[in-house]
C-alpha cells in the first residue's frame, strides 16, 4: 500500500471521529442546556404564577427576569415544547424556537393571559461557539492533509524517476529543488545517477574497445589457418578461433544487457520461434518437432526474447541423448524439452555466468546467463523441470495481450 493511500486512510479515520465527537458533545451540550434553561424558566414560570394577581409586583418581575411581552400569535406548532404544566385554572408553558437563543413563556390564570420572551441565553451562545471550535478543528484537519499531499507530491516523481532508471533509462535525473529531506534525496539520486551513467558507459567502451581488439587478431588467424597444410591441426585452429569468436561475442551480448533499453513490440509465439530458429545453424530440421496448441500475442523485444528461445533450443539440442527434441506453445508459456539426464544442481546454479554441465564441456556456460538477464528484464519466468525423463524448460510470458 501507498504511503498516500494509508495517510488517505488516517484522515479519514481522524475525521470520522472528530465528526463522531463533534456530533455527540453537540448532543450532550444541547441536552445540558435545554435542561439548565428549562429548570431556570420553570422556577421563573411559577413565580410569575404565584403573582399573577399582583401587578406591580409582576411588572418588577419581568424587569428582573428582563421578560418582555408579546403579542398572541397561534404558533405553537412552529414552537418545541420544552414544559408544559395545567392547573385548575391555567397553565404554565415554556417554548423554543429550534436554532434561536430566545424562549417563549405562556402564562394563563382565569382570563389573564400572558406571552412573554425571554432575553438571549449565553449557555446558548457558548454551545454555538464550542460548535463552530469543532468545525474549524475540523477544517484545518483538512488543511493538514492537503500540506501533507502536498509535501509528499514529489515522492511520485522520485519513484518514477527511479523505476525509469531501474529500467535502464540511465539519464533519468530528478528535478526538485528544495531545502528539505526530499530535496537532498534527490540531490543525492542525481550525484548517485551521473556517477553510475559515467561507469557504464565506461565499462561499455572498454567492452567495446576489447571486442573490436579481439575480432581483428581472429580475422588474421582465420585468414593465416587457410595457409596450413596439416589438416588435423587447421581443423583445431579453426575451433580455437571459433569459440574465442564465440566468446567475444557471448561476452559482449551479456554486457550490453546490463543498460540496453528493451524495443518493446507485440508479436505472436510462432514469430518468436520462426526468428529463434533463424538464429541457429541446423544440419537436420528433423531434429525439433514443434506442436503449437495455442498461439498468442507477446509484448516483449523480439531481437532479445528470440536470443532466450535460440538458447535453450541450442542447449536441448547439445544435451540430448535421442531426437526429436519438443517445442510447445500453450497459453502463455513455450517449454522446450529433450530426452535427457536430469540436471545435477539445481536451476539457480546454470544461470550464473560459465557454469554448465561438466559431461559437456562444448560451449562456455554463458548461455543460460543471458537467458536470466533477458527474462528478468522483461519480467517474466524461467521454470525447470524433470518429466517421463525428459528436462522441461518453460518460459512464463506475464505480459500478454
Amino acid at each position: 500500500m501507498s504511503i498516500l493511500k494509508k495517510i488517505s486512510i488516517l484522515f479519514l479515520i481522524s475525521l470520522t471521529l472528530m465528526s463522531i465527537i463533534g456530533f455527540w458533545i453537540d448532543e450532550i451540550n444541547s441536552k445540558r442546556v435545554d435542561n439548565l434553561v428549562k429548570e431556570k424558566y420553570i422556577k421563573i414560570a411559577n413565580e410569575l404564577f404565584e403573582n399573577i394577581e399582583n401587578k406591580n409586583q409582576l411588572t418588577n418581575l419581568f424587569n428582573k427576569y428582563e421578560l418582555k411581552a408579546i403579542n398572541p400569535e397561534n404558533k405553537d406548532k412552529e414552537l418545541e415544547i420544552l414544559h408544559n404544566n395545567s392547573f385548575t385554572f391555567g397553565y404554565i408553558k415554556i417554548l423554543k424556537k429550534s436554532f434561536d437563543d430566545e424562549f417563549i413563556i405562556k402564562i394563563k390564570y382565569l382570563d389573564e393571559e400572558y406571552i412573554l420572551r425571554t432575553a438571549d441565553e449565553e449557555n446558548i451562545t457558548d454551545k454555538i461557539i464550542l460548535n463552530i471550535l469543532v468545525f474549524v478543528d475540523i477544517f484545518v484537519l483538512i488543511l493538514i492533509f492537503m500540506y501533507i499531499l502536498k509535501l509528499l507530491s514529489p515522492l511520485k516523481i522520485i519513484t518514477k524517476q527511479i523505476t525509469s532508471f531501474a529500467n535502464g533509462d540511465l539519464s533519468s535525473r530528478i528535478n526538485i529543488k528544495s531545502n528539505d529531506e526530499i530535496g537532498v534525496l534527490s540531490n543525492s539520486f542525481n550525484k548517485m545517477a551521473s556517477n553510475l551513467e559515467n561507469l557504464i558507459k565506461t565499462r561499455e567502451e572498454l567492452l567495446r574497445d576489447i571486442g573490436h581488439e579481439l575480432r581483428t587478431p581472429i580475422a588474421k588467424g582465420k585468414f593465416a589457418i587457410e595457409k596450413i597444410d596439416d589438416f588435423s591441426q587447421k581443423e583445431l585452429l579453426k575451433k580455437i578461433f571459433k569459440d574465442l569468436e564465440v566468446l567475444t561475442n557471448e561476452l559482449i551480448e551479456l554486457e550490453k544487457l546490463n543498460s540496453t533499453k528493451l524495443n518493446i513490440t507485440v508479436f505472436s509465439a510462432e514469430t518468436l520461434i520462426i526468428e529463434s530458429l533463424g538464429k541457429l545453424y541446423l544440419d537436420d530440421e528433423s531434429k525439433i518437432e514443434i506442436n503449437i496448441n495455442e498461439d498468442f500475442k507477446i509484448n516483449a523485444d523480439l531481437y532479445y526474447l528470440s536470443i532466450v528461445l535460440k538458447n535453450l533450443i541450442d542447449n536441448a539440442l547439445k544435451y540430448a541423448t535421442s531426437y526429436p527434441i519438443q517445442i510447445d506453445v500453450k497459453l502463455n508459456t513455450i517449454s522446450v524439452s529433450n530426452k535427457g539426464k536430469e540436471l545435477s544442481k539445481q536451476l539457480e546454479h546454470y544461470l550464473k555466468p560459465f557454469t554448465q554441465e561438466l559431461s559437456q564441456r562444448d560451449g562456455f556456460g554463458l548461455g543460460l546467463s543471458i537467458v536470466k538477464k533477458i527474462i528478468d528484464k522483461h519480467d517474466f519466468r524461467l521454470e525447470y523441470s524433470y518429466e517421463n525423463e525428459s528436462n522441461i524448460f518453460k518460459i512464463c510470458l506475464l505480459n500478454i495481450q
